[in-house]
């Protein structure tokens, strides 16, 4: 964590500040291992102090090495008072990107003689480059995923409720060593694979359908996100169609994905096989995303997007084809930006599948 934290302060001079305040629990666990929900921690050029609650006072003395630690049972703010972290004069970075209105007019009103600057995007660039143990980890939890896949294809049956796949997908992934899912599986199925965000429903499973599986996990804070589209009997031609350009256009994107590279390249190498087929105003999300601590995090692949890729990047690729009244198709893996060849962390078969 010593590394991050000197990143860090590495930034003062350029943002003009003598201090950083970070309360967002994401960034608190990077940058000092603490996975409690409720935490403030203070690093200025000689201190780093971490303040939490006393529901914490076991778990921060297990996690957190290196940090001055102060429990309180007040607020956090109080307890930045009573220790004095915050000197008359001070000008002290806050993340602009997740600091709430109303902590920042209490931060003000608490603190009057001391500046408070809100700084966008600066946790966010770093977290964005992953080190090797963190991708180490997104990889165990990738791994996890990729075997629930394996696992849930042999369950798959006509009459089985889209709920009952999901809680499946939970059981499976925690029974494998994940600490929770990454976020509320896609189980979506038949018709309403035409919607990308299509949570589970109380649908049936019918044959011929296309089943779109969208989940991932979490291990050491870490998650991974999986999207694989199955059939379940033999599919309509058009499913087998649009399911070989979805596979072509990730494929491009992935073969693109390289240090040095715009984000928005990539997700135009993706984009342009799925225009030129036709189904382009079927596309109708970005290409990706960043993973880390949370499920969504910068780089963003996108059209729109300004970053450039660098090693340590891990990001999803995701092209899909959603049609109204018909279904859809998303393949999705997560990817290690590298020097050379982007490294591809699931090995779930991209075969359309034919259950």
């Amino acid at each position: 964590m010593s590394s991050r934290i000197q990143q860090l302060r590495r930034q003062f001079s350029r943002l003009s500040i003598d201090a950083f305040l970070v309360m967002f629990p994401p960034h608190v666990r990077y940058l000092t291992g603490f996975s409690g929900s409720n935490a403030l921690c203070f690093i200025s050029d000689d201190q780093q102090v971490l303040v939490t609650d006393g529901r914490y006072i076991a778990q921060v003395r297990k996690e957190v090495r290196g940090w001055r630690i102060y429990v309180t049972q007040d607020a956090l703010f109080e307890e930045a008072r009573a220790q004095r972290l915050f000197r008359a004069g001070m000008r002290i970075g806050i993340d602009g990107n997740t600091f709430s209105l109303s902590q920042y007019r209490l931060l003000k009103k608490s603190f009057p003689k001391v500046k408070f600057l809100p700084k966008v995007d600066t946790l966010e660039r770093l977290t964005a480059v992953k080190d090797e143990q963190e991708i180490a980890l997104i990889a165990r939890a990738a791994a996890i995923s990729d075997r629930v896949f394996r696992e849930i294809l042999g369950i798959l049956r006509p009459g089985l409720k889209e709920l009952d796949v999901a809680a499946e997908l939970t059981y499976r992934q925690k029974t494998h060593g994940a600490e929770a899912d990454a976020f509320e599986a896609i189980v979506a199925s038949g018709e309403r694979g035409a919607m990308p965000h299509g949570r589970a429903s109380v649908k049936k499973l019918k044959r011929g359908e296309l089943i779109t599986l969208d989940f991932g996990c979490i291990v050491g804070g870490y998650h991974s996100d999986l999207t694989r589209t199955v059939a379940l009997g033999a599919p309509p031609a058009e499913a087998r169609k649009i399911y070989a350009i979805v596979l072509e256009a990730q494929q491009a994107a992935i073969a693109r994905a390289s240090n040095g590279v715009k984000a928005k390249e990539v997700d135009a190498a993706a984009r342009t096989i799925i225009r030129n087929h036709g189904y382009e105003k079927f596309f109708r999300h970005s290409l990706g995303h960043g993973i880390g601590l949370q499920i969504h995090e910068q780089p963003r692949i996108s059209m729109l997007s300004k970053a450039t890729l660098e090693p340590g990047n891990v990001v999803t690729i995701e092209p899909g084809i959603y049609l109204p009244g018909f279904g859809g198709v998303r393949i999705e893996d997560d990817i290690v930006i590298r020097k050379g060849a982007a490294e591809i962390l699931n090995h779930s078969s991209k075969d359309l599948l034919i259950l």
